[in-house]
């Protein structure tokens, strides 16, 4: 398994800029291995982002285990001040 991190390269949303900014800045500190997947160059792969936690709302930033839900920006934050990340991403 491997994590897959969606995110949005257009987005007007500063907030959204930011918190997608940070997430990749701790993965990368963190030597985390992870795929980005660009829900604004592809409909399709937002349509599954939305599928796989099952809420047709959801906005990016999202992070997954393979297909398993992992959760979203907030969670991610708690994971990282609590230093269980590892577990978090279930690595």
């Amino acid at each position: 398994m491997s994590v897959k991190y969606y995110y949005s390269s257009v987005t007007g949303n500063i907030e959204m800029k930011k918190k997608q900014q940070h997430i990749e800045m701790i993965l990368d500190s963190k030597k985390v291995q992870y795929e980005k997947i660009d829900v604004a160059a592809e409909e399709e792969q937002k349509k599954k982002m939305r599928d796989l936690i099952g809420d047709q709302a959801a906005l990016p930033p999202q992070l997954f285990n393979g297909d398993t839900y992992l959760g979203d920006f907030a969670a991610f934050d708690v994971a990282v001040e609590e230093g269980s990340l590892e577990k978090f991403l279930k690595l």
